[in-house]
């Protein structure tokens, strides 16, 4: 079990690395806006399909975005199957990673009440 799971990592990298090079790179569509980043993909154990999590930095509209990025899917499909050689190129499945919104949420969260704890304990 532990092999398969270095495995399916190693298949996850490598389709991170290529889809991030070719979103930044080759992926010439004026409707994508922002700077977008691959942040993790996890692929099927049958290999049929790669979840890839996505986020946006100044992007205009994210749904925008994510809808031409499920567009080019095929295209992008095709690019892996020439670069990756696997007996299957999976079937791309993208979805936004709100991960790091989530995270700047909880750090606004502690930031807010600790500024609340200060002034209460300066108060005192």
């Amino acid at each position: 079990m532990k092999k398969n799971t270095n495995r399916m990592n190693k298949v996850d990298e490598e389709l991170k690395k290529e889809i991030s090079s070719i979103i930044s790179l080759e992926l010439k569509n004026p409707h994508l806006t922002g700077l977008i980043s691959v942040s993790k993909v996890k692929t099927s154990p049958d290999l049929k399909y790669a979840r890839v999590y996505v986020t946006m930095i100044n992007e205009k509209d994210k749904k925008e975005n994510l809808r031409v990025l499920k567009q080019s899917s095929g295209f992008i499909r095709s690019l892996i199957a020439k670069r990756i050689n696997m007996r299957y190129t999976p079937e791309l499945v993208f979805e936004f990673d709100d991960s790091i919104e989530y995270g700047a949420r909880i750090d606004e969260i502690i930031n807010k009440i600790s500024k609340e704890l200060n002034d209460n304990k300066n108060n005192d």
